[in-house]
C-alpha cells in the first residue's frame, strides 16, 4: 500500500490502542476526536440532510423528474448513499492508522498526489455547500421581510450579507465540531419547526387547490439537462463529503459506532426529508418553488416562525460543513487550549471570518441555489462519495474480494464517473442560462 511507504499527512502521529487492543496511529489535530457517542454523530449526519436544503428538493428534484422519477430517484439515492458511506466508514482504521480526514485516507491508499487532489475536491465540495447554505439563509431572511414589507427596497444580496455575518459570529463562538452538542438539539428543534409547518401548510393548500399540473416543464433538450441535474441533486441530498472527519469524533469502536450513526441517518433521519419533499410537490405540482416556504399560504406569524427556524438551523448546519477547513487551519497554526484565549479567538475572527466573507460574496454574486446543488453534486459529491469510495475499497480490500465483487466496484466507478461528467455539463448549462436570464447579484 502506497501510504505505508510515504507519510502524506501534514502532521505527526501518535499511537493508541483500540477496543481490540490493537495499536492504531492517530494524526495530531487541534480538534477533539473519539469524544462523541454514535447517537450524537447520528444527529450531526441527520442535521446535514434535514437542513433548510430540504425546502428546495420539491422544486429541484421532483419538478424535473416527476412523480415516478422523483420517488424512485430519492429512494435509490438513499440506498446507494448508505452503501457508499459504509464503504468509507469501514476503512477508517485501515492499515493500522485512524484516518480522521478524507484526504488522509486517500493519501494512505494512493500516495501524496491523491492526498492533494482529494483535499482539493473536498474543499470545493464544502465551499459550495456552504455557499448554498448562505443563499438559503438569505432567502429565509428575505422571505420574512417580504411578509411585512414587499417594497423591494431590501434585495436578496443584502440578506445574504446579513446571513454571512451571522454564520461568521457562530463560527467564531464554536471552536470545533464536538462543541456543537446542545446546538444539535436546537438544530433538530428548528428543523422540526420548518418541516412540520411547511408540511401542514402544503397539505392545506393541496386540499383546497384545484388539480395540479405534474408534467415535466421545458423542451426536450431542457428536460434532458434538467433530469441529469436533478439526479445530481438527489445524491447531494444525502451526502456530506466529509464522513471521515465526522467519524473522527465518534468513540471506540469507531466502525461499529459509525455504522449505527449511518443507519440512524438513512432510516429515521431521511423521513422528514421524504415527507416535506413529496408533500410540497403534491400540493403545488410543477409550479413548486425551489424554496418551498415561498409557495405555501398561511398566517403571517406562522410563516415568519418557519423562516426564522430555517435561518437559524442553516447557521448551525453550515458550521458542520465548514469544520474540515477550520480543523485544517487550527491544526496548521497550532490553535489549541482555551477557545477564549486571545490568540485563539483573534485567529478564528480573522481566518473563519475571512473564509465566510468569500463564501458570502460568491453567494450574493450567483444566488442560484438549485444550480449550486447540481454543480456540487456533479464535481464533488459524485467523485468523493461514489467514485473514490468504491475505488478505495477495491484497492484496500483487493485480496479479500472475489471476481464478482471486484467487477461490481469497477462498475460503480465507471457508472458514477460518467454521471459526474454528464451532471457537471448539465449544471454548468443551467448556470449559464440563469446568468443570461438574470444578472450578477440578482434579487431572486
Amino acid at each position: 500500500m502506497k501510504g505505508q511507504d510515504d507519510d502524506v499527512a501534514d502532521s505527526s502521529y501518535r499511537k493508541v490502542y483500540n477496543d481490540d487492543q490493537l495499536a492504531v496511529e492517530i494524526p495530531e489535530t487541534a480538534h477533539q476526536i473519539s469524544h462523541d457517542s454514535w447517537f450524537q454523530v447520528g444527529f450531526v449526519l441527520t442535521t446535514g440532510i434535514n437542513s433548510a436544503y430540504v425546502l428546495g428538493y420539491s422544486g429541484a428534484v421532483m419538478v424535473p423528474l416527476g412523480w415516478i422519477g422523483g420517488v424512485i430517484g430519492l429512494i435509490l439515492a438513499t440506498a446507494i448513499s448508505l452503501y457508499a458511506n459504509s464503504l468509507v466508514a469501514k476503512l477508517h482504521e485501515f492499515g493500522g492508522r485512524r484516518h480522521i480526514r478524507y484526504r488522509d485516507l486517500a493519501g494512505f491508499i494512493y500516495g501524496p498526489n491523491a492526498y492533494s487532489l482529494t483535499w482539493a475536491f473536498q474543499y470545493v465540495n464544502l465551499f459550495m455547500i456552504n455557499t448554498g447554505y448562505i443563499i438559503l439563509a438569505g432567502q429565509a431572511l428575505k422571505a420574512i421581510y417580504v411578509l411585512f414589507r414587499d417594497d423591494h427596497v431590501m434585495k436578496l444580496p443584502y440578506f445574504i450579507a446579513i446571513a454571512g455575518f451571522a454564520c461568521g459570529l457562530f463560527a467564531i463562538g464554536i471552536p470545533h465540531l464536538s462543541a456543537l452538542r446542545v446546538w444539535l438539539g436546537f438544530s433538530t428543534f428548528f428543523s422540526l419547526v420548518y418541516i412540520v409547518t411547511t408540511f401542514v401548510l402544503s397539505l392545506r393548500d393541496g386540499i383546497e387547490a384545484p388539480a395540479r399540473d405534474y408534467s415535466i416543464p421545458g423542451t426536450t433538450t431542457t428536460k434532458i439537462f434538467s433530469t441529469i441535474g436533478a439526479a445530481a441533486n438527489t445524491v447531494f441530498a444525502f451526502n456530506t463529503g466529509m464522513l471521515p472527519e465526522i467519524q473522527a469524533t465518534v468513540r471506540q469502536p469507531v466502525v461499529k459506532n459509525m455504522m449505527k450513526g449511518l443507519f440512524f441517518q438513512f432510516t429515521v433521519g431521511v423521513l422528514p426529508l421524504y415527507t416535506v419533499t413529496f408533500m410540497g410537490y403534491w400540493a403545488y405540482g410543477s409550479n413548486t418553488s425551489t424554496y418551498l416556504l415561498n409557495s405555501v399560504n398561511g398566517p403571517v406569524w406562522v410563516k415568519t416562525m418557519a423562516n426564522v427556524a430555517a435561518f437559524l438551523q442553516t447557521v448551525i448546519a453550515l458550521h458542520i460543513f465548514a469544520s474540515p477547513m477550520y480543523e485544517f487551519m487550527d491544526t496548521t497554526y497550532g490553535i489549541k487550549g482555551s477557545a477564549l484565549a486571545f490568540r485563539n479567538l483573534s485567529f478564528r475572527i480573522m481566518v473563519r471570518g475571512g473564509y465566510l466573507t468569500i463564501n458570502t460574496f460568491v453567494a450574493a454574486l450567483l444566488p442560484f441555489l438549485g444550480d449550486f446543488m447540481s454543480l456540487t453534486g456533479a464535481i464533488s459529491t459524485f467523485p468523493l462519495t461514489f467514485i473514490l469510495a468504491n475505488h478505495m475499497y477495491l484497492v484496500a480490500k483487493k485480496n479479500k474480494l472475489n471476481s464478482l465483487q471486484k467487477l461490481w466496484h469497477w462498475f460503480n466507478v465507471c457508472f458514477f464517473g460518467c454521471m459526474s461528467v454528464a451532471a457537471a455539463v448539465a449544471a454548468l448549462r443551467l448556470i449559464a442560462v440563469d446568468s443570461t436570464t438574470y444578472h450578477f447579484f440578482a434579487d431572486l
